[in-house]
């Protein structure tokens, strides 16, 4: 399950609701708080709901009804889980810049609605040549919805507690967990319900019961706007990024001490009513650091800055502005040497899934376990180990390395790559018991058939799923919103979720390498006749490597002081 576990408070945003104390009491807490909040946590798990009763047992619609090729199937869900993943950088970009978090939330619930509702028409009226187009052409729209939702909405929802109230400030921090018991419900229940009547009542029926549950939320979030803080859009933060490198550039040959440099522009030597444009446009000041240089360049004042009468954004920046501009870059090689990981999260809704169809599902004599159901363990044993980390990890880790939070957010976000590995060999473990199972029982040959071993075999990978999260995708939203500016922190959220996106589109072209050098022996229909073991290998294999590219830049990463 991708996670969205909120690790932080997000800031709140210069705009209609920052104004000065001299506003009445009554008009800062009349809206916002709980009163607003539980709103905004309804859209969310109805939103969780659709987006994992469709990706859990999107593989099985498409092999099953569809009829593509399993490694086709998968190679399709990737794709789509890319793109949903990917979107939110455009929709965070638009929400900062042009339509405000509100704006987006709202239009994008309405394209996830009529997504979902094209979507259900697709499986059940749409004439039989046309529904694959019209099926696919529905998934898209959802990941435009998606695209506005996801970054959003948690940051919008953390809006309404206002810090400079002492009330607000101690709600907030309750607030984070009932907003993930939130996620993990609506996940949850749609892994339980919805996928339940997708596999034993019809597709129609389930997709139609999600479209129901969008309809609602949108209507109970409508039924709150009057209660809502909103934040103005805050402009394009990337300008002020690209200043910074043309006023470097402008400046390669100027130094502090020579060439014409005349000092460092702190943001008020020049003019005392200069106005700051500081990517988090804060009052804090960020230390300077050695990394990265060639930037500094971009503050040092020349002969040419003292003759203007204004400063020039694109000729002389802050130290402040570009510092900011050095924690989005040194976040990058993080990003990348997170990529890996995904690979391995994204395997819970294909190929995890279809083992699971092939085993043994029954629980007394009537009821089947739906093989996309057993996903619903990790976000139940995340809700057990989340109070285990707080409670039991975090004061045994602080005893010995004396960090306030037990280990960096570096090192947390190392042990769960280092748990990704372990899933990959324990499924590759699973996967060659199963198939050697049905070698044994004359099941070779017969892919529809149940394997006489009981699914739950698989639940050591999916228990291992959970570990990844807790440490793994919950360290990186916390890197991403503490190291990044405080007006890019919904573009930190979106580069986060970006992660889970392009890691799809990588395990995608790991899954063609694949075929192309195995000429499509590991990854065919039969999985009994496949070695799905050895391409789990081979993700563990890549992720190793992963692993100590990863601990090299973490060791040179410099945290934001």
């Amino acid at each position: 399950m991708e996670s969205s576990v909120a690790v932080a408070p997000i800031a709140t945003e210069n705009g209609v609701e920052h104004t000065e104390n001299k506003v009445s009491h009554h008009k800062i807490s009349s809206k916002g708080g709980w009163n607003a909040a539980i709103f905004i946590i309804m859209v969310e798990m109805a939103q969780r709901f659709a987006y994992y009763g469709l990706a859990g047992n999107l593989i099985q619609y498409l092999t099953n009804v569809l009829n593509e090729p399993t490694a086709t199937a998968a190679q399709d869900v990737n794709n789509w889980v890319g793109i949903s993943s990917i979107f939110p950088l455009l929709g965070a970009f638009v929400a900062d810049s042009y339509l405000g978090r509100f704006n987006t939330i709202l239009l994008s619930s309405f394209i996830y609605f009529m997504g979902m509702v094209l979507l259900s028409l697709a499986v059940s009226v749409i004439p039989l040549h046309y529904r694959k187009a019209v099926f696919f052409t529905a998934l898209y729209i959802l990941a435009v919805g998606e695209g506005g939702h996801k970054p959003c909405v948690q940051t919008f929802a953390a809006d309404q507690f206002d810090e400079r109230n002492p009330k607000d400030k101690g709600a907030k921090s309750s607030f984070f967990n009932w907003w993930y018991l939130g996620i993990v419900f609506g996940a949850s229940a749609a892994v339980l319900v919805a996928i339940y009547l997708q596999d034993n009542v019809g597709w129609a029926v389930g997709f139609g019961v999600m479209a129901g549950a969008l309809a609602l939320a949108l209507a109970i979030f409508l039924i709150g706007i009057k209660r809502y803080r909103k934040q103005a859009p805050v402009g394009s933060p990337f300008t002020t990024v690209a200043q910074v490198f043309v006023a470097a550039a402008r400046k390669w040959r100027v130094s502090e001490t020579h060439g014409g440099g005349r000092g460092i522009y702190h943001g008020h030597e020049l003019d005392d009513d200069d106005k700051r444009t500081d990517i988090g446009q804060s009052k804090r000041t960020i230390a300077r650091t050695n990394q990265l240089r060639f930037l500094d360049k971009a503050m040092i004042i020349d002969e040419i800055d003292l003759a203007s009468r204004e400063r020039n954004p694109w000729r002389l920046c802050s130290l402040n502005q570009v510092e900011e501009v050095k924690l989005v870059i040194r976040l990058i090689p993080i990003w990348l040497s997170c990529l890996m990981f995904s690979c391995i999260l994204v395997q819970l809704h294909t190929f995890f899934t279809k083992q699971g169809s092939t085993m043994r599902r029954s629980i007394g004599s009537n009821f089947q376990v739906p093989p996309a159901s057993l996903q619903s363990l990790v976000g139940l044993s995340i809700l057990v180990a989340v109070p285990v980390y707080e409670r039991i990890f975090v004061p045994l880790a602080r005893r010995i390395t004396g960090h306030r939070s037990g280990i960096t957010m570096l090192q947390r976000i190392g042990i769960g790559l280092f748990t990704s590995i372990l899933t990959m060999i324990v499924a590759a473990l699973v996967e060659a018991k199963r198939v050697r199972t049905a070698r044994e029982n004359g099941l070779i040959d017969s892919p529809k058939a149940i394997v006489p071993i009981s699914i739950w075999w698989l639940l050591p990978q999916y228990l291992l799923v959970s570990i990844c999260d807790v440490f793994g995708i919950v360290g990186l939203q916390e890197l991403f919103y503490d190291q990044m500016p405080e007006a890019m922190r919904s573009i930190g959220a979106a580069a986060y979720i970006s992660i889970i996106g392009v890691g799809s589109f990588i395990n995608t072209g790991v899954i063609e390498v694949v075929e192309a050098i195995t000429h499509r022996s590991w990854l065919v229909d039969n999985l009994n006749r496949a070695h799905l073991d050895y391409f789990y290998w081979v993700l563990a294999g890549l992720s190793a490597l992963n692993l100590c590219v990863f601990i090299w830049i973490a060791k040179r990463f410099v945290y934001k002081k």
